[in-house]
């Protein structure tokens, strides 16, 4: 293990280890806090805290035919805590519908838009459309709501999906599970 060198630019602090074999490093994103009534804590998603590092992703795990994710909750909903419309359509969807967001990995720059992707957890399945991306390179501004960037290997989900796959109401919002395409 090499020597760690820190850059900071803005609100990103870049970590190089020197002598990595890699030869890239570690973005970390340093919080702020968001301004009064910006961050919608429906489904109880987590608002950024100021002077926080949060770890950003540019992939994911690879997919295989029971590819490991953590299932979330999320509002495709307009005014729910998704915030903006989708990225593969421009538009919101009902939380009836069973849609997903995939960490940025996952996403593949929209490779993966409107195909459905089955999901098993709870001891069910559900086929779920993706139509955004769960974007595990940004947050903490406006166009995330203030939100944390997304761990590399979530599926973040409609709450059409957590009732299919028959998760109590009480227990929504964090699931291991398994998926493909």
């Amino acid at each position: 293990m090499g020597d760690i060198v820190a850059h900071v630019h803005g609100r990103i602090l870049i970590l190089i280890e020197i002598g990595s074999r890699f030869g890239f490093g570690t973005i970390i994103l340093i919080g702020r806090k968001p301004p009064p009534g910006q961050c919608n804590k429906e489904n109880d998603s987590d608002c950024c805290v100021q002077g926080k590092f949060y770890t950003t992703y540019t992939c994911s795990p690879a997919v295989t035919s029971a590819t490991k994710a953590k299932l979330t909750i999320n509002s495709f909903q307009k005014g729910g805590d998704g915030g903006g419309p989708s990225e593969c359509d421009n538009q919101y969807h009902s939380d009836d519908t069973p849609v997903v967001a995939l960490s940025t990995g996952w996403y593949e720059g929209g490779d993966r838009c409107h195909k459905f992707i089955t999901i098993n957890g709870n001891g069910r399945s559900v086929k779920a459309m993706v139509v955004d991306e769960c974007d595990s390179t940004m947050g903490c501004d406006a166009d995330h709501d203030y939100q944390p960037p997304c761990p590399n290997n979530i599926v973040d989900a409609s709450k059409a999906v957590w009732k299919a796959l028959g998760v109590s109401q009480e227990n929504w919002g964090d699931l291991d599970i398994t998926w493909s395409e």
